[in-house]
């Protein structure tokens, strides 16, 4: 099983963010409490489940195991992670 943190760096109220991801729910919450990051800052939607970091939390994640994706290198794993993400989001995945 692993975490993912993904290089959609987006510009959002003056700060970059990506997204933390994992292969369970579990792991996803987990690994956002090693971060630091409140429970209700998870984001459960269709969309796919995740946590919202900063530039600087996905260093951090990085650091601490999380595996990075990107979304030019890595297409297909990305795609993989990300529809497992939507699945957990929609309630049908652990």
């Amino acid at each position: 099983m692993a975490v993912y943190v993904d290089d959609a760096v987006t510009l959002w109220r003056g700060r970059r963010w990506a997204h933390l991801m994992a292969d369970t729910l579990d792991e996803l919450h987990a690994f956002a409490g090693r971060l630091g990051i409140p429970r209700h800052a998870f984001q459960d939607r269709t969309s796919g489940a995740h946590y919202d970091v900063t530039a600087e939390l996905r260093e951090l994640a990085i650091a601490l195991g999380a595996r990075p994706i990107s979304r030019h290198r890595d297409r297909d794993l990305v795609r993989a992670v990300i529809a497992r993400a939507k699945a957990q989001g929609r309630g049908e995945a652990p």
